[in-house]
C-alpha cells in the first residue's frame, strides 16, 4: 500500500491534487473525437491540432503518468528486445549499453540525452561509459524527480536534467557543445522530427554520432492504413502515450537526412520478436504473472486500478487518478496487439553521424 499511495503523492509534484482532474480533461480534449469513431484522430485537422499544442500535451501527459510509469516500470521508461533467460531489467540495461557502444562513448565525453524522462538511462550510461550526460525534458516534474535521483546515486557531478524543448535546444545549449547524443523512445512526441533532429545536429560537434530507438508503424511488415483494426490500434497507442501521430521507419530516416545527418545504420531491433529464443518486447504487459514484474501485468494493473479507484473514492487520491489509470490500462492492450501483429515497434534503432 505504501508504494501505491506514493505514486499519487510525490513530494516533487508540480500539479496540486485539485488540478489533476482538470489536467486530465484538457488532455482528453486533444483526442476527444477518437472515442467516437476509428480514424477520427488520424485526420490532418486532428493531428495538426495536437502538433500545435504539443508542448502542453506532452508536459501534461507526463505530469499525469510519470508516477505510474515509475511504479510499474522503474526509472527507465522504455521497452527492449529480450532473450530467453534474460530478466526484464537485464534487457533494459542491455538496450542502453548497446546505444553507448554504438556511440563509441569514451571517458570524459559530453553526451546529450534527448527527452530523458527521470534520467534512468542517463545514469546507467554515465556509469557504464564514464561520460558526462545532460538530459533535457520538457516536463518540470521529471526534472525535480530526476535530479533528486542523481543526487541520491551520487552522480550529480556527472549527470543532470534541465528543462527544455527538444524543438528548441538552441535555447538551452551552445552549438557543437556535445560529442554524442541519443534519444530513447522520446522523439515520437515530436510534432516535427526534422526540426528536432536539426536541433540535435546543431548541438553536436562535427562527426558526432546520434543514436536512438523510435516508436514507428511497420507497413513493411503489414500495417495497413486502410485497415480499421490497424488504425484503431495505432490511435489507441497515440491516445495513451501523448503522441501527435506515429511515423514510419522511412519517415524517421528521411527526417534525419533532411536534418543534415548521414544515416549509418537503421533497423527494427525487434525484428526477431517472435523467434523461439526471444521474449516479445510487450511480454511485461501481458497477463503472465511474475514476482518481479507483477505491477506491469494485466492482473497487476487491475489490482492497481482498483486500489487507485478506492483511494480516489475515499478522497485520498486526487480526483482524476482513476482516469489516468484507465488510460494506461487501455493503451497497454493496444501496445500488445500492435506487437503481436507486428504492425508496430517501439525499438526502431538508428545511428547517424553529423556530416
Amino acid at each position: 500500500m505504501t508504494s501505491t499511495t506514493k505514486l499519487l503523492s510525490h513530494s516533487e509534484a508540480t500539479l496540486r491534487p485539485e488540478e489533476v482532474a482538470n489536467s486530465v480533461a484538457n488532455y482528453e480534449k486533444l483526442y476527444s473525437k477518437g472515442s467516437k469513431e476509428v480514424g477520427a484522430i488520424s485526420t490532418s485537422e486532428s493531428i495538426d491540432g495536437r502538433k500545435k499544442d504539443y508542448e502542453n500535451m506532452v508536459s501534461s501527459f507526463y505530469d499525469l503518468v510519470t508516477d505510474f510509469y515509475e511504479y510499474g516500470w522503474g526509472d527507465s521508461f522504455h521497452f527492449a528486445p529480450r532473450f530467453k533467460g534474460e530478466s526484464f531489467k537485464e534487457s533494459i540495461l542491455r538496450a542502453e549499453y548497446f546505444l553507448a557502444m554504438k556511440l563509441q562513448l569514451s571517458q570524459g565525453q559530453k553526451v546529450l540525452d534527448v527527452g530523458c524522462g527521470v534520467g534512468g538511462p542517463m545514469r546507467n550510461i554515465a556509469r557504464f561509459s564514464k561520460v558526462d550526460v545532460t538530459g533535457v525534458t520538457i516536463n518540470e516534474y521529471q526534472i525535480r524527480v530526476g535530479n533528486k535521483y542523481c543526487i541520491e546515486s551520487q552522480q550529480e557531478s556527472q549527470c543532470r536534467l534541465v528543462q527544455g524543448d527538444f524543438q528548441k535546444l538552441d535555447e538551452n545549449f551552445l552549438g557543437e557543445s556535445f560529442d554524442a547524443a541519443y534519444a530513447i523512445e522520446s522523439t515520437c512526441h515530436s510534432p516535427d522530427k526534422v526540426t528536432t533532429f536539426k536541433q540535435v545536429h546543431l548541438c553536436l560537434r562535427k562527426g558526432g554520432l546520434f543514436a536512438g530507438y523510435e516508436w514507428v508503424l511497420l507497413p513493411e511488415r503489414g500495417y495497413d492504413g486502410n485497415n480499421p483494426e490497424h488504425v484503431r490500434i495505432k490511435e489507441g497507442i497515440e491516445v495513451g502515450n501523448g503522441l501527435p501521430t506515429l511515423a514510419t521507419a522511412a519517415e524517421v530516416n528521411e527526417a534525419l537526412v533532411k536534418a543534415g545527418f548521414e544515416v549509418l545504420e537503421s533497423y527494427d531491433a525487434n525484428i526477431d520478436v517472435h523467434k523461439p529464443d526471444s521474449i516479445p518486447w510487450y511480454d511485461p504487459l501481458t497477463g503472465k504473472l511474475t514476482l518481479s514484474g507483477f505491477r506491469m501485468t494485466t492482473a497487476g494493473r487491475i489490482v492497481t486500478h482498483a486500489f487507485v479507484s478506492t483511494l480516489e473514492f475515499l478522497r485520498i487520491a486526487p480526483r482524476g487518478s482513476t482516469k489516468v489509470s484507465s488510460l494506461l490500462n487501455a493503451t497497454a492492450i493496444d501496445l500488445v496487439e500492435g506487437g503481436t501483429k507486428e504492425i508496430f515497434t517501439p525499438s526502431y534503432f538508428f545511428l547517424a553521424r553529423k556530416k
